[in-house]
């Protein structure tokens, strides 16, 4: 009883352990880069997650919307480590192969990010609620093609019971202590984005604070 109160207090603050998380990036595509709002920003966000999480040792999963049409994860983003990229035509990210691969990893939370906001990543974080997991979206690594979605999709996100955070706040959740074996490579990381993350149009996006 006491640890079943223990998990469900952790999931309603928001606590997250490494070896029960797994990130997720959503349909991240080349087709996309010319119409969706600050993909540049949108980008940064996902290569410095992916390194983070090979550092950090957490399993990135990714999906390609009909990659066949849309094309594959953007280049920029290191996939080598990723422990499934799944193809699909579902707009969630939850799909059979998924859903099998969250059981095999034990997962309790997902770190959610990619496109578009109030479309897959929408639909994405609703399946997973609905499946009991802890869901945190990057405010600042998500985006749509018209910008006024994303309150949108961020704000209905928040009112289902997803947390909704930034990278930044997200990897030194996940590191816990200085002391970690890898928050050199972690605090290294955070500095060589401070730039990017200073002109990071989706961070400083209008109303991101009214969440």
């Amino acid at each position: 009883m006491a640890s079943r109160l223990a998990a469900t207090s952790a999931r309603r603050l928001g606590q997250l352990q490494r070896q029960s998380t797994v990130f997720f990036l959503c349909d991240i595509q080349e087709k996309f880069r010319a119409g969706i709002h600050a993909f540049e920003s949108l980008v940064q966000v996902a290569q410095k997650m992916s390194r983070f999480a090979e550092i950090s040792k957490i399993p990135l999963i990714a999906t390609e919307q009909y990659p066949k049409g849309l094309g594959h994860t953007a280049c920029e983003i290191p996939m080598d480590h990723a422990v499934l990229i799944e193809e699909k035509t579902k707009f969630s990210m939850l799909t059979p192969t998924v859903s099998e691969k969250l059981e095999e990893l034990k997962t309790k939370s997902v770190v959610l990010f990619g496109i578009e906001s109030h479309v897959c990543v929408l639909q994405t974080c609703l399946e997973l609620l609905a499946a009991d997991y802890d869901v945190h979206v990057l405010a600042d690594g998500v985006s749509s093609m018209n910008s006024p979605e994303i309150d949108i999709a961020l704000n209905r996100m928040a009112h289902a019971g997803a947390h909704v955070v930034s990278s930044e706040s997200i990897m030194f959740q996940l590191t816990g202590d200085s002391k970690d074996p890898v928050f050199k490579q972690v605090s290294g990381l955070v500095k060589e984005y401070q730039t990017q993350a200073r002109q990071n149009k989706l961070l400083f996006r209008h109303g991101t604070a009214q969440l």
